[in-house]
């Protein structure tokens, strides 16, 4: 079983491989990092799993989105299309459109660069969806998992 100590020895590595202070937990193990004032992407450490769950709030919906929006949402969130293995959740208050994915901690571990680059993937993937939500358009048929890393610059 993995415990929080060893979590935050993981991240006192991502810190030191990134040069990025804010990756640092609270006491129940939640990590918050602004990303170009996009986005704050948040790392939750769950202990009894083995997990880390990664969360990004995307953007509000519209009053009226487009049925596209939803019918590319609920394919997303049922068949993981152009998802790269992460889900959607909606924040039924605010309309907030949340990317959700979950790292198993026994494998991110092992390779900080690997996960910092998946990081960034994830990051250019809820670029995509964002523009997406926002144009009201359907995804392009071209777009798959999780695409090459942008340029993203995390803020502390």
């Amino acid at each position: 079983m993995n415990t929080i100590e060893e979590y935050r020895s993981f991240l006192a590595q991502v810190r030191k491989e990134t040069g990025i202070e804010a990756f640092a937990a609270d006491e129940d193990g939640l990590v918050s990092l602004d990303i170009d004032g996009r986005y704050t992407l948040n790392l939750q450490f769950v202990e009894r799993t083995g997990k880390v769950l990664c969360f990004i709030e995307l953007v509000q919906l519209p009053p009226d989105p487009p049925a596209a929006v939803y019918r590319d949402l609920l394919a997303g969130g049922l068949f993981g299309r152009d998802t790269a293995g992460g889900y959607f959740a909606l924040e039924p208050e605010t309309g907030t459109v949340v990317y959700n994915y979950f790292f198993d901690f026994d494998l991110i571990r092992r390779d900080v660069d690997e996960f910092t680059a998946t990081l960034e993937k994830i990051l250019q993937l809820c670029d995509i969806w964002r523009e997406r939500i926002q144009s009201g358009e359907s995804l392009p048929e071209t777009v798959s998992g999780a695409p090459e890393p942008d340029n993203h610059i995390i803020h502390v």
